[in-house]
């Protein structure tokens, strides 16, 4: 295979123009029925999509069985996007190895409409791209808006700060110590706050303390974070969550924040040691986990687990306006909970669809058994959130009728009782090519190719039929840029550039 990422990357046939030109408005069919399911945990999964009687004769799964089913716990992350861009405008490629498409993908805003409450929306779209019988299909989710602040739970937080000495590199322990001091001025009165840091040692400088009248007392914690030693990473978690223990407050959302390039250098350094801790107070207290990710060495892998481990999200801070957001958009997001152990499955009609790859994802898997086993760990996910899944798809020769259903699955975060709404979409549905589709659908596609094209050094079969070149992306991004006025996709267009030119 050659080794050269823009010379691998096939143009998309017919779709090559595709890429480069105008996009117009559209989207697929979807309804939705919320079953407030008996929790019983161990519902079988359908034997067949709704609306198929035939049965099925397509693709075979691992173990030979047919398989028409694709499930998967849905995730909001975003750090690998974020730090690829970091990479990037740093003059390197990033790690083939720290590419998860699914958090390129949702690392932009979409257009799908938000249920009127708890609960989510389903739709689900998809266009032809030109070559013979593949279409690309797209699955989004989305919550209701963020409630106004002073309608969601308190909070209990715990910021775990990492001040070894790597983090007095620029854009490290100084962004850290500016959001931190932005957020205590955002946060409500009945909020709390704890604060532990770690070097070769950690330490509680804040036990858990109600805002109220002592946010001068918060904030002289924070502005007192100075860079030390070495990475003890394993003693700041277990530190901060035991911290968070202590200041349990019931009734409220308990969250620890770990602000770290996760580097863990002494100490404990063993990550599955590591992780046993975050999933005991995960099951034991219901304490879940936001982490925040900086500097240009970046453990994302452990950060990643970690997150995972503990029913929690990634994301990656790079400089004052990633900040900004997260801190002040995406950890208020994080606060309050819509649902808890979310995942998706896509059923597909076999007598239409003789194949589908979904793109990203590969951590994320589960067993197609195991969607209505709500013992199973999913995904938890805040107001104002969009979960979005590709698929390629090869239909039949001449396919008509029903394409696929997704449903969605997701236990309330109080009561614990599950919930399920289903989006369909049919073959007349499909857009003719991807410049009918919305702007945001190709976004998705061009986001997706991207991840694609440099996670191409990992070897194997990309998920997507053929993807168009760096060059062509960008073109793509551009454009789409003009057109949304969006400051991200202007960001992604970069981005793209970079990598383009560092392949050149």
């Amino acid at each position: 295979m050659d080794s050269h990422p823009t010379r691998r990357l096939l143009a998309f046939a017919a779709a090559a123009a595709v890429l480069v030109t105008g996009c117009g408005a559209g989207g697929g069919s979807k309804d939705s029925a919320t079953d407030s399911a008996q929790h019983g945990g161990g519902l079988p999964a359908p034997d067949q999509p709704p609306g198929t009687g035939a049965p099925y004769a397509g693709p075979e799964d691992e173990e030979g069985s047919p398989d028409h089913l694709s499930t998967f716990a849905l995730d909001v992350d975003t750090a690998s996007y974020g730090y690829a861009r970091r990479a990037l405008a740093d003059g390197r490629l990033p790690d083939p190895t720290s590419i998860r498409p699914e958090e390129f993908v949702n690392s932009f805003r979409q257009d799908y409409e938000r249920p009127d409450g708890n609960g989510f929306s389903v739709t689900v779209d998809g266009a032809r791209t030109g070559e013979e019988n593949w279409s690309l299909l797209r699955v989004g989710l989305a919550t209701r808006g963020s409630e106004p602040t002073g309608e969601r739970p308190p909070a209990a937080l715990t910021f775990v700060v990492d001040v070894s000495g790597s983090m007095a590199e620029p854009g490290r322990l100084d962004l850290a110590r500016r959001s931190l001091a932005t957020m205590t001025d955002r946060l409500r009165a009945d909020d709390s706050v704890a604060i532990v840091t770690f070097s070769d040692e950690a330490e509680t400088v804040l036990p858990m303390t109600r805002l109220g009248d002592h946010r001068g007392r918060v904030r002289e914690a924070v502005d007192g974070l100075e860079p030390a030693d070495s990475t003890n990473l394993g003693a700041g978690v277990e530190t901060g969550y035991a911290t968070a223990v202590e200041g349990l407050r019931r009734g409220a959302t308990n969250r620890v924040v770990l602000v770290s390039d996760a580097l863990a250098n002494t100490g404990d350094t063993d990550a599955d040691t590591i992780l046993e801790r975050v999933s005991t107070a995960r099951r034991d207290h219901g304490i879940t986990l936001f982490g925040v990710g900086v500097g240009s060495d970046y453990g994302d892998a452990l950060m990643e687990r970690l997150a995972d481990r503990g029913d929690g999200h990634t994301t990656y801070v790079s400089d004052e306006q990633d900040a900004e957001k997260v801190f002040s958009e995406e950890l208020p997001r994080h606060i309050e909970l819509t649902a808890r152990d979310a995942k998706a499955q896509v059923a597909f009609d076999p007598r239409t669809v003789a194949e589908f790859r979904l793109v990203g994802y590969d951590n994320r898997r589960v067993a197609d058994d195991d969607f209505r086993d709500d013992r199973v760990d999913g995904g938890e996910v805040g107001p104002g959130h969009t979960v979005t899944a590709l698929y390629a798809v090869r239909t039949t020769p001449g396919a008509e009728g029903h394409l696929a259903t997704a449903t969605v699955r997701w236990l309330d975060p109080v009561t614990r009782i599950p919930h399920e709404t289903t989006g369909r979409l049919e073959t007349d549905a499909l857009h003719e090519d991807l410049t009918d589709a919305s702007p945001y659908f190709q976004v998705t596609v061009t986001a997706a190719c991207f991840a694609d094209a440099l996670r191409r050094g990992l070897g194997g079969e990309s998920p997507l039929p053929d993807t168009p070149t760096l060059g062509e992306l960008k073109a793509r991004a551009d454009d789409l840029a003009r057109r949304t006025q969006d400051a991200e996709v202007s960001a992604l267009a970069e981005s793209i550039g970079r990598a383009s030119r560092l392949e050149a």
